[in-house]
């Protein structure tokens, strides 16, 4: 029932996260025949879901090491807070005239873009391999099938903004807890509250977030 549990968190991470992903299929393929442009979509998608299965399986590795998952756990932080502000990055991608150019930038854009998920999903699944493998691969192609019907959901709901997150923060306050030096100190340091510093971050991500994100601009 856990590992439901945390497929589903996985799902809802990649789910708001990915907008962009699927902004970068739609314009590096645009050019293409329709049947060129179907091979470019599966093609880079399943490009894609290796490279993510290769990042967090090395983000898994390298967040053994001391300190290193509190770096991610911060840097989830910051992700999660942003995910709330109103600014959007915006990556710029080159319109590819053959099926190989797209798929070259399909790639290349999720790499630079892949940042948030691969920490995002090293912190949920704690190592579990299969979990790993499995929410990525369903989140890739939910992406390429629904990327208008995502971002519909997204401006009708703000809500599932907000849970996505809440998770988020939830898991850095998670890797926070779990790194091996850390998760020491603040056990030493904060005995019986160290076990609700995930549940804080997340509702303090999710209202400060939302305060910025509803306060009127000026200038």
């Amino acid at each position: 029932m856990e590992s439901i549990w945390l497929l589903g968190e996985i799902l809802m991470v990649n789910l708001v996260l990915s907008g962009d992903n699927a902004v970068v299929i739609a314009m590096a393929s645009k050019n293409l025949p329709d049947r060129h442009r179907k091979k470019a979509v599966w093609w880079g998608a399943a490009g894609a879901v290796l490279l993510r299965c290769i990042l967090t399986l090395a983000a898994v590795l390298l967040l053994k090491i001391p300190y290193i998952q509190a770096g991610g756990g911060l840097m989830l932080l910051w992700i999660a807070f942003k995910l709330l502000l109103e600014e959007e990055d915006h990556i710029r991608v080159s319109e590819g005239s053959t099926v190989w150019k797209a798929i070259r930038t399909i790639l290349a854009a999720d790499f630079i873009m892949s940042l948030d998920n691969v920490l995002a999903i090293a912190g949920l699944a704690k190592g579990d391999l299969a979990l790993i493998v499995i929410g990525i691969a369903l989140s890739i192609p939910v992406v390429v099938w629904g990327s208008g019907i995502i971002t519909g959901w997204l401006h009708r709901f703000p809500i599932l903004i907000y849970l996505g997150a809440y998770i988020l923060a939830y898991t850095a306050g998670e890797m926070l807890l779990q790194d091996a030096k850390l998760g020491a100190m603040l056990s030493f340091l904060l005995p019986t509250l160290h076990s609700l510093l995930p549940v804080a971050l997340g509702v303090s991500v999710v209202a400060a977030g939302g305060i910025k994100r509803h306060t009127p601009r000026t200038g």
